[in-house]
């Protein structure tokens, strides 16, 4: 399979990446930080795919902060909504034989406890910038299958984590503020909403889907990539204090509140597991002790958008 990744310098795409090399597969990869075209740059993104001929596009590029979708709500929806669309554009001239988009969980938005888990017939209420603007993308992706009979495939992926991943990642950025009080010899670390739960699912195990989803999915549908299991933050900050030789104290920072935060957000994944045979294996715990040796190895990394 020849296959293209946008966004393929993001953390989630470098996985996808040598995952697709490890299976044979010949990768081309684009990102704007490495010179590749912009999403709002549909002749660039057009010259690029013609050029290349992908039988299969990985679209992962995106403004994927959560927090920055709240002061730069412009540029999310257009880098998300309008890119998408101008992706989209570019595999039809090219010919691709099939588009991966991924979107988020976020798409669901304000949901109460009877609708958990949440299977893709659930309606998209988002609640923030960011998922107004993955919600926009699903729906230019499912347009271009109903209207333009472009083989689109939509990934609608909750909560991932791993090394690698920088401060946007709540696994990642609490990770990072334990490596630095352990540097620093502090007692304590700033924390925000501990009660929220999240499905976690590694990002292997995520990339491992997006391959399947390339290779088994249904044209035109869309599938939850999750764990059908939810986690509290609190649960997630317990091991990794377990983890720590330090005794660390967390101090609620009304600063890393969010303006929307949702108290519960978790997938229903039988609709992947039933047409591609996937389920996540990767251990939480596990993946936990290696977000934080790998925070430990770099404390101060720079904030990321994935």
């Amino acid at each position: 399979m020849k296959a293209l990744v946008t966004g393929a310098a993001g953390f989630v795409g470098r996985y996808l990446v040598d995952h697709l090399v490890a299976e044979g597969d010949e990768v081309v990869v684009t990102d704007r930080s490495n010179g590749g075209p912009d999403l709002l740059d549909p002749e660039g993104l057009t010259a690029l795919l013609a050029e290349h001929r992908p039988e299969v596009v990985f679209h992962l590029a995106g403004q994927a902060d959560v927090a920055r979708s709240w002061t730069a709500p412009t540029e999310t929806l257009r880098t998300n909504a309008e890119g998408t669309h101008h992706l989209l554009s570019a595999a039809r001239t090219a010919g691709a034989d099939r588009v991966v988009t991924v979107t988020s969980a976020d798409v669901y938005g304000v949901v109460r406890p009877e609708d958990l888990p949440l299977d893709e017939a659930a309606p998209f209420r988002p609640a923030s910038p960011y998922a107004a603007s993955k919600a926009m993308a699903d729906l230019v992706a499912q347009q271009a299958h109903l209207g333009h009979g472009q083989d689109v495939v939509r990934a609608r992926s909750f909560n991932h984590f791993g090394p690698g991943q920088g401060d946007s990642g709540v696994c990642s950025a609490l990770a990072s503020r334990i490596a630095t009080c352990e540097s620093a010899g502090a007692d304590t670390i700033a924390v925000g909403n501990l009660e929220a739960r999240r499905d976690f699912t590694d990002v292997r195990d995520v990339v491992r889907a997006y391959r399947l989803l390339a290779t088994k999915g249904q044209a035109g549908r869309a599938y939850n990539v999750c764990s059908g299991r939810a986690v509290a933050i609190a649960e997630v900050l317990e091991v990794l204090l377990s983890l720590s030789g330090r005794s660390i104290r967390p101090v609620d920072d009304p600063a890393l509140h969010r303006p929307v935060d949702l108290p519960e957000l978790r997938g229903d994944p039988r609709a992947i597991h039933n047409d591609t045979g996937w389920t996540p294996t990767i251990n939480m715990t596990n993946t936990l002790k290696e977000v934080l040796e790998d925070r430990r190895l770099r404390p101060s990394a720079a904030r990321t958008t994935d």
